[in-house]
Formats: structure tokens, sequence, C-alpha cells
């Protein structure tokens, strides 16, 4: 080892003949993950007997040689915080959380720390996935700062790179529950309709023409009628930024609080401002997903979090 690198000999046989490059380096350095090795593959980290191989999509021979130069561990520039986390399931490859509103995800420009990464640094050490990199370690996914919810965390690479194929190919399960504005007419509906960022405000999303951003759908239902309100659970097909407030603002029932998307309507407004509440009213409370080690089953549920259910009250009718 020398210069912050260390060499990998690889050494592939015939039975890789045929096989995506990454798919076989998988394999064969089974400490890496397929993610990680592809990355690698991408900046000029492999040599063959022609030079450098940059293609992780080529198929191979199935007798080739290799180099992989690996850089070596770069520390985290995120510190680790004493901040208290509810953890509803935990083992050695993933973790799930129920984040309060308020607590940002991951590290970004305006939020250095006080993060759930901080605190996942503080709760797990050095065992999270590398997947993410230096500022997202563990994180598969995301909810918005002022959603609550659950979320499932990897602590490893291989539950990382198997939670994200679960959310590339919509088998997890998501459902929101959300108080809207205005009581909606139908008891539940779908909502397909594509996203991307605004051309307007580079800090919001919107509803574009077919063939532009990406598809998002979201199936609703009505749960509770409200005085013009209603308790609505959204299931997610897609999980797109701010998906299911700028889906539920395109049928004219935003969400209550949200300050983006025209949730503070002014039949709320002053109860919203009794009420102190100052977020959307949006929770993550369900999540299931197959454990991507052990193969099982899993499903979690989070209750309403006590300033929505003091919201459901005071609008109950």
């Amino acid at each position: 080892m020398a210069g912050g690198h260390h060499n990998v000999a690889i050494a592939l046989d015939a039975g890789h003949q045929g096989w995506r490059l990454d798919r076989a380096l998988a394999e064969a350095v089974p400490t890496m993950s397929r993610e990680r090795l592809k990355v690698l593959v991408k900046s000029g980290a492999l040599a063959g007997d022609a030079g450098l191989v940059r293609d992780p999509a080529i198929k191979v021979k199935g007798d080739e040689r290799f180099t992989l130069t690996v850089p070596d561990p770069t520390p985290a520039h995120n510190q680790a915080q004493d901040i208290p986390l509810r953890i509803v399931f935990e083992d050695e490859h993933l973790l799930v959380v129920d984040k309060p509103a308020g607590l940002v995800v991951h590290p970004a420009a305006g939020n250095f720390d006080g993060t759930l990464v901080n605190a996942l640094l503080h709760h797990c050490g050095a065992s999270l996935s590398g997947i993410g990199g230096v500022a997202r370690p563990g994180i598969v996914h995301r909810i918005d700062k002022d959603t609550s919810g659950l979320l499932v965390v990897a602590k490893t690479d291989v539950a990382h790179e198997g939670l994200a194929r679960q959310f590339a190919d919509h088998s997890i399960e998501r459902r929101y529950l959300a108080i809207v504005n205005g009581l909606p007419k139908m008891e539940e509906g779908t909502i397909d309709a594509p996203l991307a960022r605004s051309s307007i405000n580079r800090k919001k999303f919107a509803i574009v023409e077919a063939g532009r951003g990406k598809r998002a759908v979201t199936h609703w239902r009505r749960l509770a009628p409200l005085r013009d309100a209603a308790l609505v659970e959204c299931r997610l097909e897609t999980g797109r930024t701010h998906q299911i407030r700028v889906h539920m603002a395109s049928i004219s029932h935003p969400l209550l609080g949200d300050p983006v998307y025209g949730g503070n309507a002014r039949t709320h407004r002053a109860l919203l401002r009794e009420l102190g509440f100052e977020r959307q009213a949006l929770h993550a409370a369900r999540i299931g997903f197959v454990h991507p080690v052990t193969k099982a089953r899993l499903s979690f549920d989070s209750v309403l979090p006590s300033d929505m259910q003091h919201l459901f009250s005071a609008l109950g009718v």
C-alpha cells in the first residue's frame, strides 16, 4: 500500500464469459459491492492487459486479468452527534428509524450538522453503508425535513444495494397519512402525472407534460372527513421529490400547513396559527420491504405524531 491506495489483483475465469464487467468483478471481489466497483471502474481505477477499462457494462471474455486501484477510506467529514433516535427495528444489516418532523436527513447547504446522518454516526459508528458517500452514509431514500415518519437505513453495502433495487422496481410499500385542505368528493383516486423541477422556482417541483420529467404515481383514499378538510392515505407507486405534496395540490387538495404548495388556505390559517402547526401535514406511516439479506418480509407502522393528532382533533366534525 502506498500513496493512499492499494491494488487488488483480479483473475476472471471461463465461467464469467459473457457477463457484464461489473457483475463479474463483484463475484471475483466479494468484499466490495457492485455499485462501488462501478464507480471505481468509471473513475479509471481498473487496468487490464490493454490499458484502462472505464465501461462497467462491457461483456467479458472470461480469462481476463485486471488490477484494481482502490483508494484508502476517506474519513467522513460529518460529525457524530448524540441526537435522540426512535429506532423501530435494527439488525446487523439495516435499521428502520421513525424520524421526527424538523430533522433533516443528510447534511447539505444550510444544514451541515444536526441531521439524521449525524445521529446515525453516533448510534452506528462506522457501520453504515458507504454507497451514499461521506455525505450520505447509509441513506437509501429520504423524506422531507418537515415530514415525519419511517425510513430505512442500510448498514452494509449489500443491504444498500438490495434495498435500492426494491426502490427502483417500486416494490417497497410506502403509505403516508396526510391532512388535506377541502373534502375530496371521491373516496379514492390515482394521480399519474410526471414531475420535474419547476422552471420558474428551482426549489419547487411541478407536473410537466408527458415525455418530460419522471413518471410519478400516487394512489390516495379518503379515510376521514374533517371540517373543510380530510385525513387521506397516500400510497406511493413511485417516490419522487415532493410527490404527494405536488400531486394532492394538483387536484385542489393541498396538504395543510404546506408553505410551498398552497396548504395555508385561508379557511384554516387561524387554526394553524393557534396550534403552532408550521409544517406540511404529512407522515410516513408505513414502510414494508423484503429484507435484502434474510429475505424475510418486513413491515412497520408509525402512529400519527402528536402535532398531527392535535390538528386532526381540532378539525373533527
